[in-house]
C-alpha cells in the first residue's frame, strides 16, 4: 500500500474513532446505561486508537539525529 492509501485508511479510522466517541456519550446520557455495551464500544475504541497510532508510526520515518 501506498503512502496514499495509507492517508485514505487513517482517515477513515479516525472518522469511525470519532463516531464511536459520540456513540458511547449519547449512551452514557441516556436515563438507562448499558454498562456492557459501553464497555464492549470503549475497547473497540481502543483497538481503533492502537490501529491509527501504528499506521501514523508507518507513516512518520524514524529521524536519528
Amino acid at each position: 500500500m501506498n503512502d496514499e492509501g495509507y492517508q485514505h485508511l487513517l482517515e477513515q479510522l479516525r472518522i469511525e474513532h470519532r463516531d464511536l466517541d459520540d456513540a458511547i456519550g449519547a449512551l452514557m446520557a441516556q436515563p438507562v446505561v448499558d454498562q456492557l455495551q459501553i464497555a464492549r464500544l470503549k475497547k473497540k475504541k481502543l483497538g481503533l486508537k492502537d490501529r491509527i497510532m501504528r499506521l501514523e508510526d508507518q507513516l512518520v520515518p524514524d529521524i536519528i539525529a
